[in-house]
């Protein structure tokens, strides 16, 4: 069975790594974490510090935000695709019924 880790967790473990400069092993060791689970968050990381934003669950806050705002943009343009459908049936029924006078 897998453990859940906080995003909060896996930053804080990231960033003994890459910014104090511990040891991945030792850091994973202290941490109660898996070896190449922290070596993962650690690669992601880096991408993300690259401006890569990440398919699973973002690591650093601005690439958080970033994936945040691309859903909010999906469901817009869902949103409005469906808007669009319904605004055609219905100046279609306009139509007809105008028709049908």
């Amino acid at each position: 069975m897998s453990k859940k880790f906080t995003n909060d967790l896996k930053l804080e473990c990231v960033e003994l790594v890459t910014v104090k400069g511990y040891s991945t092993k030792q850091v994973a060791q202290d941490m109660n974490v898996g070896y190449s689970s922290l070596q993962k968050w650690v690669r992601q990381y880096r991408k993300e510090q690259l401006g890569i934003t990440p398919k699973t669950s973002a690591l650093t806050p601005d690439q958080i935000r970033i994936q945040e705002l691309e859903k909010k943009l999906r469901q817009a343009e869902s949103d409005n695709a469906l808007l669009k459908k319904a605004s055609a049936f219905f100046a279609m029924e306009m139509t007809n019924g105008n028709k049908s006078r």
